[in-house]
């Protein structure tokens, strides 16, 4: 199930947001979780059954889109269908509101998880 981020996820997150190719550097993914906590156009949601396995960030723009910007799967648990399942949730959650679509980092991931 998605759940929102809190700030005492930060480390969870952090560690799950770093499993992207952009988001290696440190100082680029604390910069990405400090925007994620104080734009109000950018969501994070954590899936988290048992434990906490994947994360997916989300902004809006010009309140018509709300574009998929980060998918991350733990690692141990790749392959099994949670992003899917995140992609899923994201879009239940947003499309009455925005168009839900996906930057061009996450683009094929985003896609194949829509089919």
């Amino acid at each position: 199930m998605l759940i929102r981020y809190k700030k005492n996820m930060e480390k969870i997150a952090m560690g799950l947001l770093s499993f992207m190719p952009e988001e290696k550097d440190v100082k680029k993914l604390q910069q990405t979780i400090k925007e994620y906590e104080s734009n109000p156009n950018w969501h994070l949601f954590l899936w988290k059954e048992e434990d906490v396995l994947g994360a997916i960030g989300l902004r809006i723009e010009n309140d018509i889109n709300a574009v998929v910007q980060h998918i991350s799967v733990n690692p141990s648990h790749r392959n099994m269908g949670i992003g899917k399942k995140m992609v899923q949730a994201i879009t239940d959650m947003y499309e009455e509101k925005y168009a839900v679509c996906a930057d061009d980092a996450i683009e094929d991931f985003y896609l194949k998880c829509k089919d």
